[in-house]
């Protein structure tokens, strides 16, 4: 089994201490997202055939790291944009999640990290323009350090519309969801740049903006973490949503969890409740949320 810990919060931001108690005991308890009995995942060696870890800053998990790494393979899927802070207030400045980056490839190896370039917003303070210049600026920074930037364009559900919308009235600022033709130019252009500097672009359950050369991407990967691992992982192909190419996995986290104050995220609804669940959080519990 692969436990991702996790897409629905950020465990390394924020639940090191948690996450390591789960560890010593042996599993932890998962809400069922859309109601029902919470249940259990086994978090020991025989168990769990590696962690995918999901974060926005790696630096307040990276002591539990060596101790993680000695029982598990993992690998760290780490989103860095340098996002306006109208758009992202919690969020750690790019130049040190890069520093940090480069820190996990070069003391674990580069097959450890992969570099998330998600989701793609386009606004007044984000035009395409802006993309290809901040994009060309962190791939430079990274060339070398990882081999795939994972990229997709928003998602707007309802609840990301609400957010967005109040983001813009506070900041003072527009934001659009523009046509599939120009998601697919934007992308191919990213994508050449990820080439140019040595990285495979890949985009997340979003064919329809996939040209020539960008792949779909596998964020829960068994080919990589049976590489960092040096021995195979079998796990079936077993995706979130359409065009997703996943393997199976267990997820963790829990919704309305996280701080990072990204307006545009898919997994709190709402940011007042996710702040205020941050705040009452007890690492001894065996279940977040």
């Amino acid at each position: 089994m692969i436990v991702s810990a996790s897409y629905r919060t950020d465990i390394p931001a924020f639940y090191g201490e948690w996450f390591l108690r789960r560890l010593a005991e042996g599993s932890c308890l998962v809400a069922t997202p859309y109601g029902g009995k919470p249940y259990s995942v086994p978090l020991t060696p025989d168990a769990v055939d590696g962690f995918v870890f999901w974060t926005r800053n790696l630096r307040p998990f990276y002591p539990y790291l060596p101790a993680i790494g000695r029982d598990y393979p993992f690998i760290v899927q780490y989103t860095i944009t340098g996002y306006p802070r109208a758009l992202e207030t919690g969020t750690v400045a790019a130049g040190r999640a890069v520093a940090d980056l480069r820190r996990l490839a070069g003391e674990f190896g580069p097959r450890r990290g992969v570099w998330r370039y998600d989701p793609v917003m386009t606004s007044d303070l984000t035009p395409p323009d802006w993309h290809r210049d901040n994009f060309t600026r962190l791939a430079e920074a990274l060339a070398g350090v990882v081999d795939e930037v994972v990229m997709s364009f928003a998602h707007v559900y309802t609840k990301t519309r609400r957010n967005m919308d109040a983001a813009a009235a506070q900041g003072n600022f527009t934001w659009n969801d523009p046509p599939d033709s120009e998601k697919r130019q934007l992308a191919a252009l990213l994508a050449g740049i990820a080439r140019d500097h040595g990285m495979t672009p890949t985009l997340c359950s979003q064919d329809a903006y996939r040209s020539d050369g960008i792949a779909g991407a596998r964020c829960i990967d068994a080919r990589r973490l049976g590489d960092v691992a040096g021995r195979p992982i079998a796990a079936r192909i077993r995706g979130n949503r359409p065009d997703c190419l996943c393997h199976e996995s267990r997820d963790i986290g829990a919704y309305d969890s996280c701080g990072q104050g990204c307006a545009y995220c898919y997994a709190v609804r709402d940011p007042a409740k996710a702040k205020q669940n941050l705040a009452a959080h007890d690492p001894t519990r065996t279940m977040l949320g």
